[in-house]
């Protein structure tokens, strides 16, 4: 089925001229690959923002998004739950737990792995947006992906 569309106030007539968007539960995305499930609050299947996707991350113990880059987005990662390690370019780590906050400039090379016991959830928000529908049809062994 195709996504749903955001509800847009305007047309419901309860703000004039509104770009304001409501993007329901039933409109999330949710990719998942390897213990690791991305939903997909704000991206371009689901809103018409032109300036960011919103994805909440969650890594499973024992889980990793390998290392990646996004050539023409910045991302910020804020770790809501949990605990593990950045991976990051020239095999370099860094432990990220929550309440931690990261950036990742274009091309900054950037992964994870949950060395922790629970979940480990992060929200994403990468600018200009990416749609990582694609980035979970991919074999992340073979490099290159474009996760979340």
């Amino acid at each position: 089925a195709p996504p749903a569309r955001p509800v847009n106030l305007a047309s419901l007539g309860r703000i004039s001229e509104s770009s304001v968007e409501i993007i329901r539960r039933t409109e999330v995305a949710s990719f998942a690959k390897g213990g690791v499930t991305s939903e997909q609050l704000l991206f371009p299947e689901n809103s018409q923002s032109q300036r960011v996707t919103i994805t909440r991350v969650t890594v499973a113990p024992g889980a990793k998004t390998p290392p990646h880059s996004h050539a023409a987005s910045e991302q910020v990662w804020v770790a809501l739950l949990g605990n593990g390690i950045l991976l990051l370019a020239g095999a370099t780590t860094a432990p990220l737990a929550e309440g931690d906050v990261v950036r990742f400039a274009e091309g900054d090379v950037h992964g994870l792995e949950n060395t922790g016991p629970v979940e480990f959830v992060y929200l994403s928000v990468t600018s200009p947006p990416i749609n990582f529908r694609g980035a979970y049809a991919t074999d992340w062994q073979a490099g290159g992906n474009n996760a979340a």
